[in-house]
């Protein structure tokens, strides 16, 4: 892999070049389309809906993909030192399956709050993991670590190696389904947004790309109403792992440059789009990957009538307890 040219937007070419550099390191994801009553009553007549089911991804999400292509482009020096990375879980996850799938060393930084089922997924592919109260902590401790150890920082969602992994997605999913018309896409600190985008818009530069935030952790939203990339006081919902911080410059380019449209969710639509691919998908989704049917239920229902749709099931690292807390507590508000 070499060396990553962090000033350009992801060609065609450089994702088509990712894809090969990735190889069998992780799946191709499959496709399915979505038919029958169920969702039909939440969508109007004529919407075609495929999801694009990255759930099936090694670690569970989308997450290997750049944390490999980062990790691909250092030196074997530089792998020989191991990496570090902050994380509310599937980033953290990740990064241990890529240096264990690379032969290197990973201490990851997880908030205190982080699910203990994801911090056990992330000693069980080797790395050591250090709590931290908040975010902001979190982010903090991890520069620490860069500084004193030596290691590498795989960041969660900005750069080029990030972009470029996500990219792969899109990718795969317009040569899965090359007439589509329009992608949702989750949105945290906007890695897999603004990857996604990019590789739709090179190869189908008419289908529409719409972006998802839970409420409760809006910086991509304030980044586009002030122009430049913004943060958040504090992550208030229930999708922690669209829970950044802040937006940072170059995944906010990608997207000011290649998403169509923003739009919002509640966590009660996050719950009930988790309520519906259970029972008619058969998908133990968490928030997160739910966030893109919800926003085709909910705030994007009739602007997307009669399309053909392709919805990013981001990844599920959810335990049974709080899946089943969570769909379970709050009431149906459709």
């Amino acid at each position: 892999m070499k060396a990553l040219d962090e000033d350009a937007a992801p060609s065609l070419e450089a994702i088509r070049e990712a894809r090969a550099t990735l190889g069998d390191r992780v799946r191709t994801t499959p496709v399915w389309s979505w038919r029958g009553a169920a969702i039909e009553d939440r969508t109007e007549a004529g919407t075609e809906v495929v999801l694009k089911l990255e759930l099936f991804q090694y670690a569970g999400t989308f997450k290997p993909r750049g944390a490999l292509i980062n990790m691909l482009a250092l030196s074997p020096e530089a792998l020989s030192r191991g990496v570090t990375a902050v994380s509310a879980g599937n980033h953290g996850i990740a990064v241990a399956f890529a240096a264990q799938e690379l032969g290197c060393s990973a201490k990851v930084v997880m908030t205190s709050s982080a699910s203990p089922a994801r911090v056990a997924t992330c000693h069980e592919y080797g790395a050591e993991v250090i709590l931290a109260d908040d975010v902001h902590q979190a982010f903090d401790t991890v520069r620490r670590i860069e500084e004193d150890e030596g290691r590498a920082f795989i960041h969660p969602f900005e750069g080029l190696g990030a972009a470029l992994g996500t990219a792969t997605v899109g990718l795969e999913l317009c040569e899965q389904v090359p007439d589509l018309e329009a992608v949702i896409i989750p949105v945290g600190g906007g890695g897999l947004c603004g990857g996604v985008a990019t590789a739709v818009k090179r190869i189908l530069p008419n289908c529409k790309v719409y972006g998802v935030e839970p409420e409760g952790a809006d910086s991509m939203h304030r980044s586009f109403a002030a122009g430049e990339p913004q943060a958040i006081e504090s992550v208030e919902t229930i999708a922690d792992s669209l829970g950044a911080p802040y937006a940072a410059p170059y995944s906010f380019s990608l997207c000011r440059r290649f998403v169509d449209e923003l739009v919002l969710v509640t966590d009660d639509q996050l719950v009930d789009a988790m309520r519906l691919l259970f029972s008619d998908a058969k998908l133990v989704a968490e928030p997160a990957a739910a966030a893109a049917t919800a926003a085709l239920c909910g705030p994007l229902r009739e602007r997307l009538a009669g399309r053909k749709v392709a919805l990013i099931i981001c990844g599920s690292n959810i335990d049974p307890v709080t899946f089943n807390q969570l769909v379970s507590q709050r009431e149906p508000t459709h």
